[in-house]
């Protein structure tokens, strides 16, 4: 049981990790385009506010990795926030992969704890004689627990691993499409559909 408590921990502590870092509004929060897009018409962009911009929020690190390699044209501000956005993501996924190997290991570290419990209650039966049969019976109802253990902590963790990966989708369809606009809008392309809120 002890590596299973282990694993339970750990589980959980990710959990409680990911579900505060991947908060949407601290991923992109709402109005960050409208603001950069009113440093941009007040020409008030410059290299403290694109510092400001990077270490504000990984949407603020993807449209100022866009920003900075603006003048160099589309395709290369492109480029950039396409590199930006895989560095992005990539973090946002940090752990998951762990919470992943959990839930997959989980269930068989209970699988592999009755085994040994079961061995150890044939072996303890075979060295006293099988004088009672309950005695087999409890033994292997103790070793059944491990297996039970190893499911109650596989299936929250696969579940939040599924959601976790599913809401860093979705997030970075989000981010995307803001990424487009601010391309658009710099160059030209698209007309401005946002208020930009009064400082």
């Amino acid at each position: 049981m002890m590596p299973i408590i282990v694993a339970s921990i750990l589980a959980l502590a990710i959990c409680i990790e990911r579900g505060w870092a991947l908060r949407s509004r601290q991923i992109a929060p709402p109005g960050l385009l409208p603001e950069v897009w009113g440093w941009i018409r007040n020409k008030q962009l410059n290299a403290d506010k694109l510092r400001q911009l990077k270490a504000g929020s990984p949407l603020g690190e993807i449209l100022a990795a866009g920003l900075l390699n603006s003048r160099h044209g589309r395709e290369i501000m492109k480029e950039s926030i396409e590199e930006a956005a895989n560095v992005v993501i990539h973090n946002m996924q940090k752990y998951l992969s762990l919470l992943g190997t959990l839930a997959m290991i989980s269930p068989l570290l209970g699988l592999l704890g009755t085994v040994i419990g079961i061995i150890e209650a044939f072996m303890a039966v075979t060295g006293a004689g099988m004088t009672d049969p309950t005695m087999l019976a409890n033994g292997i109802s103790k070793a059944l627990v491990t297996t039970a253990g190893g499911i109650c902590i596989a299936i929250p963790s696969m579940v939040m691993h599924r959601f976790f990966i599913r809401h860093i989708d979705n997030m970075a369809v989000e981010m995307e499409q803001q990424a487009v606009k601010l391309v658009d809008i710099v160059h030209g392309d698209r007309e401005v559909d946002f208020q930009v809120s009064a400082p």
